[in-house]
């Protein structure tokens, strides 16, 4: 039977990005059950107007008859683009992933989309309340697969009383590849060479931030945190540790971190990465060696979809500090007080658990929650709760760590890798969970009329 054609409206899958990355994962992972085309965004892309096949190189990924073609645009594109790669490539079904306001010129044409085709969404939102200004994105999305738990709850809860039916909302986690996570056994020759490259040594204590310099990632904390663990420590233990920075140093949406750290903590051991690597692009094996290397990742971001920095530490094996808020909350294992493991159908009720309700969680994880809850906005997002936490907090989980030694926490970032392939937080699961989930789409989708989007 011929496969069916999707067309994914995303981050260029050939770029860095965590949309563009998981969008690869997507693509690779269900290729041997569907056809791929990309109209495939980036600002300022260099490579728009241009078309790359990729079908011919798709064997190095164990795939057969594969079939992928890749449309860069500037920003994600248009109507005009939409229309002229749907009349060349006719896909049976839309595929988009990021945030619905991205694609307002998409739902604009949706009465011309949805009389032949249907349009899924892979839905991410960073936390509550309800956004009920995305409700009619969701509506008009024949499909919407929720990338967390507390995502999942959400679109319950807006959709129910729309109507949807059960198959139409999907949990469908982040899933990390073992192409390009993976763990490095201890006496690795390359492992070894990589961590002089940095100047570690096996004395050192090694805190990591892998993450965009943005201001809801909070990089500032995290430094403030790793300055306030430090100075609690005897004078002659403070030289072994040390935080590594990977994202960019300097952003306008961030701050200037080098000077952050130069003026607030002249005295402690910061790395940035890009220095170590001249300024260049980090490919797969070296980002592999960062997380191996690493004895604890730290996100404190106050919004978060999923973390996918913090999923792929765990994948390797390093224990995490993680903010208790939005798609993280699925990587703590949070359980109830009965003792069971937090399902996507908890949230519906639950909500998100950045209040602490439910305190039990997973050993690989020091989970910190926040102490200032406040309502934030924008134009385009009206209202989130910034959940924002404590880098005292962050400090003492660091002090635990770094007291356990390194033998343990070893032992307890198995038991997060272990946790993570069996909740189906691997690209190879994630595959599966896509085509489950769009098969019972294709089966019993039917055309409907357009909404009203004014509503908006």
């Amino acid at each position: 039977m011929k496969k069916k054609k999707i067309l994914l409206l995303s981050d260029d899958l050939r770029m860095h990005s965590g949309i563009a990355t998981v969008s690869k994962d997507i693509v690779m992972e269900t290729l041997n059950e569907y056809d791929w085309v990309q109209i495939a965004g980036a600002i300022k892309h260099p490579d728009k107007g241009k078309v790359f096949d990729m079908s011919s190189g798709l064997g190095e990924y164990g795939i057969e008859n594969g079939y992928l073609k890749v449309y860069p645009v500037d920003g994600y594109g248009d109507e005009n683009v939409l229309r002229e790669v749907m009349e060349l490539e006719k896909p049976d079904a839309i595929l988009h992933y990021t945030d619905p306001r991205f694609w307002i010129w998409l739902y604009k044409m949706e009465a011309e989309i949805r009389r032949d085709i249907p349009i899924f969404y892979y839905n991410i939102w960073d936390d509550l309340p309800d956004p009920q200004y995305n409700t009619n994105y969701y509506r008009s999305s024949d499909l919407l697969m929720s990338i967390s738990k507390q995502t999942y709850g959400i679109n319950k809860r807006l959709l129910k009383p729309h109507g949807y039916e059960d198959w139409q909302t999907t949990y469908v986690p982040h899933g990390i590849s073992s192409r390009r996570f993976n763990k490095i056994e201890d006496g690795d020759t390359d492992l070894m060479v990589f961590n002089d490259k940095f100047g570690l040594t096996d004395k050192t204590f090694r805190v990591l931030y892998s993450n965009r310099n943005i201001r809801r990632k909070m990089p500032g904390d995290v430094a403030l945190a790793f300055k306030y663990f430090v100075d609690e420590l005897p004078e002659e233990q403070r030289d072994d540790c040390v935080l590594i920075f990977h994202c960019a140093p300097s952003d306008p949406n961030g701050t200037d971190l080098p000077r952050m750290c130069r003026h607030l903590m002249p005295d402690h051991n910061v790395i940035f990465t890009h220095q170590v690597n001249n300024g260049q692009p980090f490919h797969d094996g070296m980002m592999n060696k960062i997380f191996n290397s690493a004895d604890v990742y730290v996100n404190m971001a106050s919004n978060e979809g999923f973390g996918l920095g913090s999923a792929e530490a765990l994948t390797v094996g390093t224990p995490i500090i993680v903010n208790m808020t939005g798609g993280m909350q699925d990587q703590c294992g949070v359980r109830d007080d009965e003792g069971n493991l937090l399902t996507a159908e908890d949230y519906i009720e639950l909500g998100s658990n950045h209040r602490g309700k439910y305190k039990t969680h997973g050993e690989w994880v020091k989970p910190v929650y926040p102490t200032s809850i406040s309502l934030q906005g924008s134009p385009p997002t009206p209202y989130i709760w910034d959940d924002r936490c404590q880098p005292e907090d962050v400090a003492k989980n660091l002090r635990e760590f770094y007291d356990m030694g390194r033998e343990e926490r070893k032992r307890l970032g198995a038991l997060g890798s272990k946790f993570c392939r069996e909740n189906k937080m691997t690209a190879t699961a994630m595959g599966q969970n896509f085509i489950d989930s769009m098969n019972v789409a294709f089966d019993k989708w039917k055309p409907r009329e357009r909404y009203t989007m004014e509503k908006v």
